[in-house]
């Protein structure tokens, strides 16, 4: 598929790391894209500086992404909008989009995560909030992709899930570059839950990390922790095969192990014995599993899906549950087979 640059108007909404990674990659490509930021102290240094020296430092933004602060300009007859907002603030974005969105955009969602009051994922948001906005517009972007590499242009390669597959193809074409590889799916709900639950299982590898336990103590960690987001994705009517992909377990291991995780950076300080609380009040940037454990803490006691990983790690971070004991309960659980369902 030929997509002629100069016929695609792109927008970006979100102004964090990987919205700026965004912005800065359809830069590079040619687009011109015009990229709502929510702050206007980011919106002035980009601008001034050409840089987002808060939630992206040292990466030089191309100058063909145009900052702003009014959510119109980014929205408004625009070909395909990313939308990349931390999940907890969608809702309240995407209310302030809506009345801009053309009924033939495309919209793709780069936001991970699980809203605490609904259980929605966030094309499930989106399809709420825009309604009756076409369902066959919406995509989602999910994968093992630090902004930061990505800025850098370290070779990435990611997957774009749509249930309409010219979509997907169109949004696959958008954001592909030399250093950025993207795939098509349609298996949406199974590459955001891959997306979203797999930053509770990175604030486990940290806490295991804080701890100083071993490597063979974070394998078990990936691999059982991938069979608690497979469970939930299967309950929900996610493919069994997304979570062997790149949403699935090439996000979950990235997100685990790679220092640049803040989820994993969270989970480290636990581990260490510092408070939830004294680590957020020093963060800028989120974590999203943190909002997102509760989410899935509540949606799969709902759903009776057996996640002792997630429900000890959102005992860990709301019922002041020490990560030594949390460890003990799950080491001394119930023995059984290896391919039990629970």
């Amino acid at each position: 598929m030929h997509l002629p640059i100069s016929e695609i108007d792109v927008g970006v909404i979100g102004g964090g790391s990987w919205g700026t990674a965004i912005a800065h990659l359809l830069g590079l490509k040619g687009f011109r894209p015009d990229w709502w930021i929510y702050e206007p102290e980011i919106r002035e240094q980009v601008e001034e500086f050409g840089e987002n020296k808060v939630f992206l430092p040292n990466v030089l933004i191309s100058k063909n992404a145009v900052p702003t602060n009014d959510i119109g300009r980014a929205a408004s007859g625009k070909s395909i909008i990313v939308v990349v907002v931390p999940s907890h603030y969608l809702r309240e974005v995407v209310c302030r989009m809506k009345g801009h969105v053309g009924e033939n955009t495309i919209l793709v969602s780069a936001s991970k995560g699980i809203e605490n009051a609904t259980y929605r994922t966030m094309s499930a948001v989106l399809k709420e909030v825009m309604h009756p906005f076409p369902e066959n517009r919406i995509a989602v972007l999910s994968g093992p992709s630090f902004a930061a590499e990505v800025a850098r242009q370290v070779p990435t390669v990611i997957t774009v899930a749509s249930s309409d597959q010219q979509a997907a193809f169109y949004a696959q074409h958008v954001l592909a570059t030399p250093f950025f590889r993207v795939y098509t799916s349609d298996d949406v709900i199974g590459v955001e839950l891959g997306g979203a639950v797999k930053n509770i299982i990175a604030i486990a590898s940290g806490i295991i990390d804080g701890l100083g336990l071993g490597l063979n103590t974070r394998a078990a960690l990936i691999t059982r922790g991938l069979v608690e987001i497979r469970r939930l994705g299967l309950k929900l009517g996610a493919k069994s095969e997304t979570f062997t992909g790149l949403a699935g377990v090439g996000d979950l291991v990235l997100t685990c192990t790679g220092e640049l995780s803040r989820n994993h950076a969270v989970g480290k300080k636990i581990g260490e014995g510092m408070m939830l609380e004294e680590i957020l009040s020093g963060m800028r940037m989120v974590a999203e599993g943190v909002q997102t454990a509760r989410s899935v803490y509540n949606l799969s006691r709902k759903l009776n899906v057996e996640m002792p990983i997630c429900h000890h790690v959102y005992r860990i971070l709301y019922e002041k549950l020490s990560p030594k004991e949390a460890l003990y309960r799950l080491m001394t659980r119930e023995l059984k087979h290896e391919k039990d369902e629970t």
